[in-house]
């Protein structure tokens, strides 16, 4: 990397990391305001931000890496989120605004119990560890293959950031973030493309010379049966998942939650087709890449096919798409602890300061806890591995369980534990025992199918079993949690002062980043495609600065 590469991603990182620290003021104001963004954030704002959220640059090197040996599997593989976040939008998203909840966590104490609430706020911490840890690590990966530093090095820097701006911010930091900076990994991912096509000899060169079953959505590894299990899968983390559920809760209706999930399908309906392209062309440029070196084929390709300058601006791109998964995930488990955890059981009378005080506490003791974990992910066997396997083993097993109970009137805190105990103990012996068990090891889609279905069915036995013996659980335990008694119209002007400050926030960064990225692509050799997305970005911040102004 050049020097000019540097310096476009010390800008950005710049950039992101202000914007983050802007909101250090709202964040501290109240709980309300750092843990639910005040409760009624627009809601394109939370659903570009649980897109951006879902979309990190794991998607670059794991599923990149899928499409660099196999092709459109990987496509075939994120349409399962097209179809989880449809059947979450139609049959989840608004349920979950009806419980009243701020968390997924205050949901499960009223519904199920206290007990049950630290069962599932403990399992969910070592999962959110976990599932943070792989976003750091590819993005360290991508960085490190770009540039002299070594991985661990890049893991650090990058996670530090991300947990500064977390921690200072709150919810709001993480929004605004997330949506700055899926404009600017949108931008680097369209100033690849044409270039990749160029090196590889044009679309028609690319489809001769492409891999027998290049263009099939499944193969002997990836399925239809994968598909499946897979979506499955995909249904019940998009619905359930702690963090997601947050960005459902935190708009003011259920028609608002509904809305966030079909923008989310929307955009995996088309983001996958535009992604997963740049790997699948390197395939065809260099066919050469074995064991794990197809985790770094996107970077690779850039430095091929890039000039100076605008390699920077794509691994700003790759580093923000990480940041924003990362950042939610370690602000909803900051907010389950402060909430949830520490109030309840350590402090009952603590303050507004105290809570989010604590807040910032777990966010850097969680942050600290997932660097050294994603420092540790080679000796896991890879970071396809360690997601796929994360994603097979514990998906289903915690959070099927919790959006099963959104229906029923039977499942108590008992039939939940059981069904995720049960699918965890089971996956787990066949992940490491099942040679010995039956003979061979699961493949990826036995391996997904159990992970969900044993769950699934523990839980319908359990209802069946309830429905015989007529046992329901207390009438007060269905109802939503009772809104906050404060003052409804101070709240309402606070929240509607933090949605203006906020998509202004927005507008003026889009606007920043638009000029930048044209000021870039006038600087770098080759750069006409960098200074049109530019002016493009930038113009598409006049509308923001409108719906701001008539809020």
């Amino acid at each position: 990397m050049a020097q000019l590469d540097f310096i476009v991603m010390g800008v950005f990182a710049i950039l992101v990391l202000g914007i983050g620290m802007m909101f250090t003021r709202i964040g501290s104001k109240n709980s309300s305001a750092f843990f639910e963004a005040g409760g009624a954030t627009p809601w394109w704002i939370n659903s570009i931000s649980l897109f951006i959220s879902y979309f990190s640059a794991g998607t670059f090197v794991v599923w990149g890496s899928i499409a660099y040996k196999s092709g459109f599997v990987a496509n075939g593989i994120q349409l399962t989120m097209v179809l989880g976040g449809m059947l979450v939008a139609l049959f989840i998203a608004a349920k979950w605004k009806r419980t009243g909840a701020v968390t997924a966590a205050e949901y499960i104490g009223k519904r199920l119990g206290t007990g049950t609430q630290k069962f599932y706020t403990f399992l969910i911490m070592l999962h959110g560890l976990f599932t943070t840890a792989s976003v750091l690590y590819p993005v360290g990966k991508m960085v490190s293959v770009a540039t002299p530093l070594s991985l661990n090095t890049c893991i650090l820097i990058i996670g530090g950031i991300i947990v500064l701006y977390t921690s200072a911010g709150g919810l709001w930091a993480v929004l605004v973030t997330d949506v700055v900076q899926f404009v600017i990994l949108t931008a680097a991912v369209m100033i690849v493309i044409p270039m990749a096509l160029q090196k590889a000899g044009g679309v028609h060169t690319f489809v001769n010379n492409s891999p027998d079953g290049f263009f099939n959505f499944f193969n002997s590894e990836y399925s239809f049966g994968f598909f499946l299990a897979f979506l499955a899968y995909q249904t019940v983390y998009i619905g359930g998942n702690w963090a997601y559920v947050q960005r459902y809760t935190s708009v003011s209706n259920e028609r608002n939650s509904k809305k966030v999930a079909w923008l989310f399908t929307a955009l995996y309906l088309v983001s996958p087709f535009i992604w997963m392209l740049p790997p699948m062309l390197y395939r065809v440029i260099n066919p050469s890449l074995t064991g794990l070196q197809p985790e770094g084929a996107y970077m690779m390709l850039c430095q091929q096919v890039l000039p100076a300058g605008l390699i920077g601006l794509v691994l700003s791109g790759m580093i923000s798409a990480s940041a924003s998964k990362a950042n939610t995930t370690l602000n909803i488990m900051a907010v389950v602890f402060a909430h949830d955890v520490y109030k309840k059981a350590f402090n009952p009378k603590a303050s507004e300061k105290n809570l989010v005080l604590a807040a910032r506490f777990f966010t850097v003791l969680f942050g600290a806890i997932t660097i050294v974990i994603a420092m540790l992910v080679p000796m896991i066997g890879g970071i396809v591995e360690m997601v796929l396997s994360t994603a097979s083993i514990a998906g289903g097993a915690l959070f099927a369980p919790i959006i099963w109970s959104l229906y029923s009137r039977r499942q108590t805190g008992t039939s939940v534990i059981c069904a995720s105990l049960s699918g965890l103990v089971i996956s787990l012996a066949l992940k490491f025992f099942a040679a010995d068990l039956i003979g061979h090891k699961l493949n990826r889609t036995w391996e997904t199918a159990v992970g969900v279905g044993v769950p699934v069915l523990v839980l319908l036995c359990w209802e069946i079993y309830y429905f015989l013996v007529k046992k329901e659980v207390a009438a007060h335990l269905l109802q939503p949690l009772p809104v906050s008694t404060g003052n409804s119209t101070t709240q309402d002007e606070d929240a509607r002062t933090q949605n203006v400050f906020g998509m202004k926030v927005i507008a003026s960064a889009i606007a920043v980043v638009g000029i930048g990225i044209a000021i870039l692509g006038l600087v770098a050799n080759g750069g006409m495609v960098a200074f049109l997305t530019g002016l493009v970005i930038s113009l598409c911040s006049l509308p923001l600065f409108r719906s701001a102004s008539t809020y």
